[in-house]
């Protein structure tokens, strides 16, 4: 097995397999110094302010001379002295292709009054602002199946009493784009198909005024979503009784269910990335995106997202976008995140944390373009703004921060019902009332933290295991998922504490 990885023949650098030493023969030059695995090495001499290509696309600039078989990372490689912003061809609809042929595939899942499809059963708490966390914490703990079990032993199918709650609702403009985002992500959440049933529990002089939100949203109390204030209630202990008491209500209701046969055209599935590493993109990324390729294939739909993570890739989506108009609301979106991280004193190469340097990544450019590749290569049907509500079916993207919890409460607001979440230096993350699968980038990780990890797509590096291969792997997973299959995460309890609604804005 060759020692590196060529993505591309254009390529001015190719991937360390594994850590290479000085002297290592690679392609037609010898390695210079030490190499750590998932890395770039040069295959040859750059000059300063040159471009450097890897996918056969520019993830930055030489910073200094570079010379053969030398490491290629911070040190000598940066975004230019544009900081990344250099001419892209948009070539709107470019690559649009005809639909796939149809494909059938089922799950067992849970079908609502209304035809829409759970994959699990939760039974939901909400907060409309901080200070009535504690109190909605306090209600769903009496339901907690491992330390207080007999309030839901006669409840087998119900998944569990989930609070989420979150750390704004106050301090902010009422009519502002942070209230607007709040009140989108709380109305998706209030009315997921995952939800049997829900709770919404406030203070009562909030600036997030719950009757304000119900308006807003179009949602009208009822049997199973009910409402009400801590000061009216007449403070903690009694809105706890007082929530204990109507969960107790909708509990007969929510386990009335039973999974049955549902077509894979009811799963969407939001995409995410954490602690990505060198192998991201050749590995976990593109394997997930062979997936989303099957699913749309069989009539699903899958939300791609993180701005700033395909930030100098967007234009290997505009030539997707099925029209003109779909491929400028992406642009417009990455126009209003440079004008964003600059009025905040950034750039968009911030984003790329330690870890992600660690792990081989250098710029934001080489991280988005591994990025991109979980969108496999389905035409781009639609782009959303912060948890809209997702109404087509196929590929999408979604307007997001690319802030793990942030970003992928984003999309369960939108309507995901499975989280897909690729990993190289290794994640720990739920979101309920989604599950989410993590898969790692390569097996070290794996063998590492296989307790947190549903699938290890390493063995792509490893070179026994195709990313087609690995993609039909991922597709059935999350078959069996959406079936009701626990993932490692919700094993390990994991998703309350990963509400996180993006917050913009002034806190008044």
């Amino acid at each position: 097995m060759n020692p590196f990885i060529r993505l591309h023949p254009a390529d001015d650098v190719v991937i360390a397999r594994s850590q290479l030493v000085g002297g290592a023969k690679v392609e037609d030059f010898a390695v210079r110094g030490l190499i750590p695995a998932g890395h770039k090495v040069a295959t040859h001499a750059i000059a300063v302010g040159e471009p450097v290509r890897r996918y056969n696309q520019i993830i930055g600039f030489a910073s200094k001379p570079i010379a053969a078989g030398e490491h290629v990372h911070t040190h000598n490689l940066d975004m230019g002295p544009d900081k990344g912003d250099f001419e892209r061809d948009y070539a709107f609809g470019a690559d649009v292709k005809p639909a796939p042929a149809k494909r059938e595939a089922t799950f067992m899942g849970i079908r609502r009054a209304d035809g829409r499809v759970a994959t699990r059963n939760y039974i939901g708490v909400l907060t409309s602002v901080n200070c009535s966390a504690t109190a909605a914490r306090a209600i769903a703990d009496h339901f907690s199946r491992k330390t207080n079990p007999s309030a839901l032993a006669g409840y087998p199918n119900v998944d569990g009493i989930v609070a989420l709650t979150h750390g704004t609702g106050c301090g902010m403009d009422t009519q502002g784009m942070g209230m607007q985002i709040l009140e989108r992500t709380l109305t998706g959440y209030a009315t997921h198909p995952n939800f049997a049933g829900v709770l919404v529990v406030g203070l009562g002089c909030e600036a997030n005024q719950i009757n304000a939100w119900l308006a807003t949203g179009h949602l009208a109390e009822g049997e199973n979503f009910r409402t009400f204030n801590i000061q009216d209630t007449g403070g903690t202990r009694k809105t706890v009784e007082k929530g204990i008491a109507l969960i107790n209500e909708m509990l007969p209701r929510a386990n009335a269910v039973r999974r049955e046969p549902c077509s894979a055209a009811h799963i969407t599935i939001g995409l995410q990335c954490g602690g990505s590493d060198g192998y991201s993109g050749i590995s976990a990324n593109p394997a997930l995106g062979a997936a989303v390729d099957l699913l749309v294939a069989h009539g699903g739909t899958a939300i791609l997202s993180e701005t700033p993570e395909v930030y100098g890739a967007e234009h290997l989506l505009t030539r997707r976008a099925v029209r003109r108009e779909v491929g400028q609301k992406l642009v417009d979106r990455i126009k209003w995140w440079e004008h964003y991280t600059e009025i905040n004193e950034g750039e968009m190469n911030n984003n790329p944390s330690p870890g992600n340097k660690a792990g081989g990544l250098t710029t934001i450019l080489e991280k988005s373009l591994g990025a991109v590749a979980k969108g496999g290569t389905s035409n781009l049907e639609a782009v959303y703004e912060y948890a809209e509500p997702v109404t087509a079916h196929g590929f999408v993207y979604m307007d997001t921060p690319g802030y793990d919890p942030v970003s992928a409460t984003g999309q369960v607001a939108g309507g995901a019902n499975v989280i897909c979440f690729t990993t190289g230096r290794g994640s720990a993350y739920g979101c309920a009332p989604s599950p989410s699968l993590k898969l790692a980038t390569n097996s070290a990780l794996w063998q590492r933290q296989e307790e947190d990890m549903d699938i290890n797509c390493g063995e792509i590096v490893d070179g026994t295991s195709s990313i087609q291969e690995m993609g039909q792997r991922i597709f059935e997973l999350v078959l069996a998922t959406a079936s009701g299959e626990p993932s490692k995460s919700e094993k390990h309890g994991y998703g309350q504490n990963e509400f996180v609604p993006w917050q913009v804005g002034a806190v008044m």
